[in-house]
């Protein structure tokens, strides 16, 4: 590992993901958030006592946990212009390794102990304290470092117990939040970039998306790209119609913005038949299942909230992005950051619902500039 991390050094990256300020009253957001996140812990702790099976990960989430919880904490002292280290004893204006804060080492722990838990619990009164705090006496400054000071000492405790440096955990959790809010984006090179060209998705194309209504009075899309039909006639396969029959539009964004889509390969015939594990593992049938899949599952996410009409990038929830991350694990694609599946999502529902609004399109894919756009297609 790097020389240790300051205190107020890590204050300071995670202030630069905080999206609470200027929101709701006051600290009440941030405070809110660190009470969600004291629960989430508690809550993995039972489950850990409850089902041994829930052994597997329990560690990292801890961990992940631990981050979250000390994120929350620093961005409070930060809306109240107290830097972390104070909190820890640390002089006036100097920073504080987290090392100083958990000098020896702890044993392994296999299972929740009974003092874990006492400590978990204190964990939880020293936040309802400080949320009390916040909430008759936003003024008293003092109050409020005194009752900061003993949930980060409280958290240490849980850390020491758990067998997590806390170091770690805010390392993860800076690099989980720049995983998701970037100061700087950087796109990743494209998947087939070293590819022949016959097999590299299209850098630049355009499809026409229309509807057409069946002699049965059923609906159905039609996709044609260079004066050819693609792919097949579409319905809804629902017995409440929701305009699913567009849905293609989703893996046109994936292809665009992160350059993957098992879908759209077959489609337009680019798999990458040169390299065999390529072609059978990250462009055959399963591939295609997995998209398929994570299409729907997002599609459903999307219909509870308009299809995100109101949302900007860095708005979609956290949860959300890793599970769409996670249901790709173990393709290539898992390796694209969560911004640029947000930027996905995003770039694809808003062609969605402009197909919805208008039931035809001209979707128009710039690989290179990651960019889906979508415009009037003419009769």
């Amino acid at each position: 590992m790097n020389s240790s991390l300051g205190l107020n050094d890590y204050q300071l990256l995670a202030s630069r993901s905080d999206r609470t300020r200027n929101k709701g009253n006051g600290f009440d957001l941030p405070v809110l958030g660190l009470v969600g996140e004291v629960g989430s812990l508690l809550s993995e702790v039972k489950k850990r006592q409850r089902d041994f099976a829930a052994i597997v990960g329990y560690k990292q989430t801890v961990l992940e946990e631990l981050g979250d919880t000390l994120w929350y904490l620093a961005i409070i002292a930060d809306h109240a212009d107290i830097k972390l280290a104070t909190l820890a004893g640390g002089g006036h204006g100097s920073d504080l390794a987290f090392s100083a804060l958990q000098p020896q080492h702890t044993l392994p722990m296999n299972t929740p102990s009974a003092q874990f838990e006492k400590t978990l619990l204190r964990l939880t009164a020293a936040t309802g304290e400080l949320a009390s705090t916040v909430d008759t006496s936003h003024g008293d400054k003092s109050l409020l470092q005194t009752r900061l000071a003993g949930v980060l000492n409280r958290l240490v405790q849980v850390a020491n117990e758990s067998d997590v440096l806390l170091e770690e955990a805010a390392r993860a959790n800076l690099q989980k939040t720049e995983d998701r809010w970037p100061q700087e984006r950087v796109y990743p090179p494209l998947f087939d970039q070293d590819f022949p060209p016959d097999e590299q998705l299209p850098r630049t194309l355009e499809i026409d998306i229309y509807e057409r209504e069946a002699s049965n009075d059923k609906r159905y899309v039609l996709q044609s790209c260079r004066g050819l039909f693609i792919g097949d006639r579409l319905t809804d396969n629902i017995m409440e119609p929701d305009d699913y029959r567009f849905h293609d539009v989703f893996h046109y964004a994936y292809a665009a913005v992160l350059g993957w889509s098992p879908v759209t390969r077959a489609l337009l015939k680019r798999k990458r038949k040169s390299k065999v594990r390529v072609d059978e593992g990250e462009d055959g049938g399963r591939a295609i299942q997995v998209e398929e899949g994570l299409a729907t599952y997002v599609f459903g996410v999307a219909k509870e909230f308009e299809f995100f009409a109101d949302q900007k990038p860095g708005d979609l929830s956290l949860t959300l992005l890793k599970n769409v991350r996670q249901f790709a694990k173990g393709y290539e694609v898992n390796a694209s950051p969560l911004w640029l599946w947000e930027d996905a999502i995003l770039q694809g529902n808003h062609a969605f619902r402009y197909l919805r609004d208008n039931r035809r399109g001209r979707i128009k894919l710039d690989v290179e500039k990651r960019s889906l756009s979508i415009e009037e297609l003419p009769q």
